[in-house]
């Protein structure tokens, strides 16, 4: 499994929890309009990913990402700059 596939399979498995619409998850998946997903259960989320990935997510970043892949996509930079 390549490192891309392996963050995004991560990253799918920490969205479950918090899709309580049951949404179909891709890589086109909107946090804000497809999750219906309020600023708590961001925060919520986000605490998890930071977890998980050992990085930290800032306020500027969590603005720019609207859909999963642009995440995989965010969490393979940061962990690049380690």
């Amino acid at each position: 499994m390549s490192d891309r596939a392996e963050t995004y399979a991560k990253t799918v498995n920490l969205i479950e929890p918090f899709n309580k619409k049951g949404v179909a998850i891709t890589e086109a998946t909107r946090f804000a309009q497809d999750l219906e997903w309020d600023s708590l259960t961001v925060l919520d989320f986000v605490a998890n990913i930071e977890d998980e990935f050992d990085v930290i997510i800032t306020m500027n970043m969590q603005a720019e990402i609207e859909t999963v892949g642009q995440l995989v996509d965010a969490l393979r930079r940061l962990k690049e700059q380690k």
